[in-house]
């Protein structure tokens, strides 16, 4: 049986269990003969992945979930896919936790937050609901999950409807401990289509008391604003956002839909306000990261996790039936006002070994696989480029171009394997620091993670590389010998 091509609506909100075996054999096959699969990232087994959701610690365990549709690479009726670890590595694939089986989630399981409370987990999420006009209505609805992983979801809804002079686009809460109660943070638009975050309160995670608009810019924030969440780092409070259709006039992006975030001196809840707020600044530099989740973990860390992939764009896995993963575990801290991105402690467990490159103004290594990391330290005054998942002679691939002299930084994707999303640009330039240049980079078979300056800046890009594209070719224009050490990359997919 071939696999799907073009994707109806009736398709798309077909129950899983009525897909013909031989599909989902077939679809199986093609998953497993892709070239692009990742070595040691998040995946779908099938289909689609999308939102991190209810990421916590729970159970001895960290729990993470996502927004699956596995029947096929596109978004069709979603469900909470479930997965388990001890490390923040591996990661135990278990099963679809909550599926689309109650009135309030007939045509879709979105997004949402976890949060232990006594022995249980409670899961907060939007039910999404279409009617026989195909009329959108969301509720934002809740279940507990035990220590066996049985998933009980609450009859009646959290809350069973938006605010008056707010639309059905009402969703993705996050819950979480405040002063002596609960706070509920939701991205919502207005009936006049403006994007906006709400907040609501709670004594006993029963009944919820609408605290209104929450105020964090003066700025318009486009048409919807997505995935907000609220942590805490160093007594500042981090704000982490998605703002569809912002002007760009107000912060560039070149995206479709950037992730965003901004940093206050704490949150006020009689003012409903992010104090003293910075403005607004771009979550990642690079082409693919959105929907980005992040909890203050109960060792003290703030944790995220990123979705690396965008809304309405083809990626050139869905060919082979699946689409997107997510990015590694990071460690979010704010000092000085400033926030710094850095892979989780727990990642350096990958590295199975490691070889210092040649110190030499042109660095060639053959590296096999796509499945490894890298670490550059440069001086300052320094001029360079990095060629990622090239040919032998240094042809094609994924360029980092950096130049610390005038503090400015290019990746281009234009001349790498199978292209796409090219509407939307192929190269990302940006700002660094004009001083000595430190690059933290993951290469995982067609995902790329650069963590800059002990994680200033992050830059995330998807790229499809040409088969036996696996070389690294390294140019720095100083007298001044670099240090390039490489890490191969224990596999925890295979």
């Amino acid at each position: 049986m071939v696999l799907k091509k073009e994707w109806t609506t009736p398709d798309r909100y077909k129950k899983y269990n009525d897909w013909d075996t031989d599909y989902i054999e077939e679809l199986i096959t093609t998953v497993t003969r892709s070239p692009w699969r990742l070595g040691y990232h998040i995946q779908p087994k099938t289909g689609l992945l999308n939102d991190p959701n209810g990421f916590s610690f729970f159970n001895g365990k960290w729990q993470l979930f996502y927004q699956a549709y596995p029947i096929g690479p596109v978004h069709g009726v979603k469900s909470w896919a479930h997965l388990t670890s001890d490390n923040l590595i591996d990661w135990k694939y278990e099963g679809l936790a909550l599926e689309p089986d109650t009135l309030f989630d007939s045509h879709g399981v979105y997004s949402g937050s976890a949060l232990p409370v006594n022995d249980k987990l409670l899961l907060a999420y939007t039910g999404n609901v279409r009617d026989d006009n195909w009329q959108r209505r969301s509720y934002q609805l809740g279940a507990w999950m035990d220590t066996t992983n049985h998933i009980t979801k609450i009859d009646e809804p959290l809350i069973d409807h938006p605010p008056v002079g707010f639309s059905h686009d009402f969703r993705d809460p996050q819950i979480i401990p405040f002063n002596d109660g609960y706070l509920l943070i939701i991205g919502a638009q207005t009936t006049d289509n403006k994007g906006k975050a709400l907040t609501y309160t709670s004594k006993d995670l029963q009944h919820w008391t609408l605290n209104g608009e929450l105020n964090f810019t003066d700025e318009p924030m486009g048409y919807m604003v997505e995935c907000p969440n609220l942590v805490f780092s160093n007594d500042k409070a981090l704000l982490i956002f998605c703002p569809q259709g912002l002007d760009k006039s107000i912060c560039h992006y070149d995206n479709i839909y950037p992730n965003m975030y901004i940093i206050g001196d704490n949150y006020d809840l009689e003012t409903n306000a992010i104090t003293n707020p910075t403005e607004l600044k771009n979550l990642d530099e690079g082409f693919d990261v959105y929907a980005t989740q992040a909890f203050n973990s109960p060792d003290g860390r703030v944790l995220a996790v990123s979705w690396i992939g965008l809304p309405e764009v083809n990626y050139p896995t869905d060919d082979y039936g699946w689409a997107h993963c997510l990015s590694i575990i990071k460690e979010l801290i704010i000092k000085d006002d400033k926030l710094y991105q850095l892979p989780a402690k727990e990642t350096e467990a990958l590295r199975l070994n490691s070889i210092k490159l040649p110190e030499s103004q042109t660095t060639h290594y053959d590296a096999k696989t796509n499945c490894y990391e890298l670490e550059i330290d440069c001086h300052d005054s320094e001029k360079g480029q990095i060629k990622l998942m090239t040919q032998e002679n240094g042809e094609n691939g994924l360029s980092i171009s950096f130049d610390t002299t005038c503090g400015k930084m290019i990746i281009d994707r234009s001349h790498i394997g199978n292209g796409f999303a090219r509407e939307y640009g192929e190269t990302r330039e940006f700002s660094i620091s004009q001083k000595p240049l430190t690059l933290q980079i993951f290469v995982d078979e067609s995902l790329v993670e650069v963590f800059i300056n002990d994680g200033e800046q992050v830059a995330t890009a998807r790229v499809f590389p040409e088969a036996e594209a696996n070389h690294t070719h390294v140019t720095i224009n100083t007298d001044v010998p670099s240090s390039i050490t490489y890490y191969e990359l224990r596999q925890t997919n295979r």
